[in-house]
């Protein structure tokens, strides 16, 4: 089935006015000023816990005024090691394309709104680098240190291509949730032992 361009844009605005509102009433309810609360309300929601915790993990990169590290954390505490992994990755993924194809769409409007001038001057110059910008870009996405979210952002006003882009997200991305998911858990472990 073919999906109309004008049902193709309507299907991207409620995309997007849902994971603003989830996004809202993530703030409005508190989960996102602890991990404690954000693991009591994603322990109530029993199965749909780890679904509504991917739907965060999107929003979370969408919108970078969320706390990544917060969310990253909480998976360790709320799953464990393994699963925690898996649905900061599946989620993280998920926003990373989300975000790279908002831009893309919508432009630096878009972009702005987010990033601050500063930030946004910063990086600028890669934009039009071609090749170098794909290859700082997926150095920074393997490495723990960068604004991976402004970062994806950002690829989405270059030529990158979409298959481009989610091959870095799927390839350098594990790597970074993987070390702090292992580190976190690992220093769970440590402080439940000195207790």
């Amino acid at each position: 089935m073919v999906v109309s361009t004008k049902k193709h844009q309507w299907l991207q605005l409620i995309a997007l006015l849902t994971v603003i509102g989830a996004g809202i009433l993530s703030y409005h309810l508190g989960l996102l000023s602890s991990v404690a609360q954000l693991q009591a309300f994603i322990r109530q929601a029993g199965l749909l816990g780890p679904m509504l915790f991917i739907l965060l993990q999107v929003v979370q990169v969408i919108f970078p005024i969320i706390p990544g590290g917060l969310t990253t954390i909480a998976a360790v505490t709320i799953f464990g090691a393994k699963l925690g992994f898996l649905y900061n990755y599946v989620g993280i993924s998920l926003g990373s394309v989300a975000a790279f194809l908002l831009v893309r769409h919508f432009g630096p409007r878009f972009l702005r709104g987010f990033v601050p001038e500063k930030t946004f001057n910063k990086y600028q110059h890669y934009l039009n680098g071609g090749k170098k910008f794909d290859r700082f870009f997926a150095l920074a996405i393997l490495l723990p240190v960068a604004p991976d979210d402004i970062l994806c952002m950002l690829a989405g006003l270059t030529k990158m291509s979409l298959k481009k882009f989610s091959a870095i997200i799927i390839l350098c991305k594990p790597w970074t949730i993987l070390a702090y998911s292992l580190g976190m858990s690992t220093l769970l472990q440590v402080t439940l032992q000195h207790l």
